[in-house]
């Protein structure tokens, strides 16, 4: 009877464990599971918030690549924020797109002629109202502590391909590496073996995505490559369109039924990439379905519902709240739980 007895409080105290570490389970756990489970997770559309969400609403809302912005795609619900890395003069990693200040700091010049001090006398500026916030120019580092258990983050490297190590040394000295989702753009075999070579060096624990862009790889065929190269859990797809063309009505030639198939037997995503890119050569990205068509022509089906019907699990938007509340109101989106019970936040859609 008291091994019984004891048989049976051990049981108990395991499945209290059990529950307290489900119970406490973080969100970015959770976003983990489904990137990691594509195949499990595709009728679920996670929205990934491009410059760490700062762009929607004309750039009114946060200045660029801001703390200010990831906490407001924490608030909606968004499960990745992309965010852009460089590096000071004194060799620190910090948080900017451009090359130059000028755009969206109260500084001029160069961000690698100034060192981390001096960036961080700062300030970011709201584009699109010019208000001059408290926020100064972010650490890679601040980044990650921001991020750290609310929601993955994917780093955009503006640098060489040799310093994605120590980017993922940084996120892993914080215990986060897994949270981390570092990308580079492949086309040849000879960049898949750069960046096998620095991924060796960077050692395991962390998501790396390859980015094809159709205006160098034109056959699916070639994500099979990247496949047994990587084992990659999302691949990002870029479908480019000259301003003159009209909408695409394919998708270009990543997004097809050699692509889905090639998704389905890896168990990775597809990312697709729907904001816009203006003044560049390539012309725009989404083929013209992307987040201007959605919201500024209240065209929301023709633009994410599009690349949802053509097997896109991740949406890389400019338009965060939009874009979750219209793929929630259509049935896109499969709520979080925690101490089972819903924990998406409530949305509203704004455009139909």
């Amino acid at each position: 009877m008291r091994t019984l007895w004891l048989s049976l409080a051990f049981s108990a105290a395991l499945a209290t464990v059990a529950g307290q570490s489900l119970a406490g389970e973080s969100r970015a756990s959770q976003i983990l599971d489904r990137f990691e489970h594509a195949n499990q997770w595709r009728d679920h559309v996670m929205i990934a918030a491009h410059r760490a969400g700062s762009m929607q609403a004309g750039k009114t809302l946060y200045a660029e690549n801001s703390l200010a912005a990831v906490e407001g795609s924490i608030a909606i619900g968004a499960e990745i924020v992309e965010v852009d890395v460089r590096r000071a003069k004194d060799g620190e990693f910090v948080i900017m797109h451009d090359s130059w200040l000028d755009r969206t700091t109260t500084c001029k010049g160069e961000v690698v002629k100034y060192t981390l001090a001096e960036l961080k006398k700062c300030r970011l500026v709201v584009e699109g109202t010019g208000t001059v916030t408290k926020e100064t120019v972010s650490t890679l580092r601040e980044m990650l502590l921001t991020t750290r258990d609310r929601i993955l983050i994917n780093l955009d490297n503006k640098l060489e391909v040799t310093d994605l190590p120590g980017m993922v040394a940084e996120a892993r000295d914080l215990g986060m590496a897994d949270q981390v989702i570092v990308k580079e753009n492949l086309w040849n075999r000879q960049r898949i073996d750069a960046a096998s070579a620095a991924l060796t060096q960077a050692g395991g624990g962390f998501q790396f995505m390859p980015i094809l862009a159709d205006d160098a790889v034109h056959d699916a065929a070639f994500a099979d490559e990247l496949d047994k190269a990587f084992a990659p859990r999302a691949i990002e797809l870029i479908t480019w369109r000259n301003g003159a063309e009209t909408l695409t009505s394919t998708g270009g030639p990543l997004f097809s039924t050699r692509m889905r198939a090639e998704a389905a037997r890896g168990d990775w995503h597809l990312w697709a990439d729907t904001y816009a890119v203006v003044n560049k050569p390539g012309g725009f990205l989404a083929g013209g379905r992307g987040d201007e068509l959605a919201v500024a022509a209240s065209l929301p089906r023709e633009a994410w519902g599009f690349w949802v019907d053509r097997g896109a699990t991740i949406i890389q938007t400019d338009e965060p709240k939009a874009a979750i509340a219209w793929l929630t109101a259509n049935g896109y989106r499969v709520p979080y739980t925690t101490n089972g019970r819903t924990a998406e936040p409530a949305h509203t859609a704004s455009i139909n």
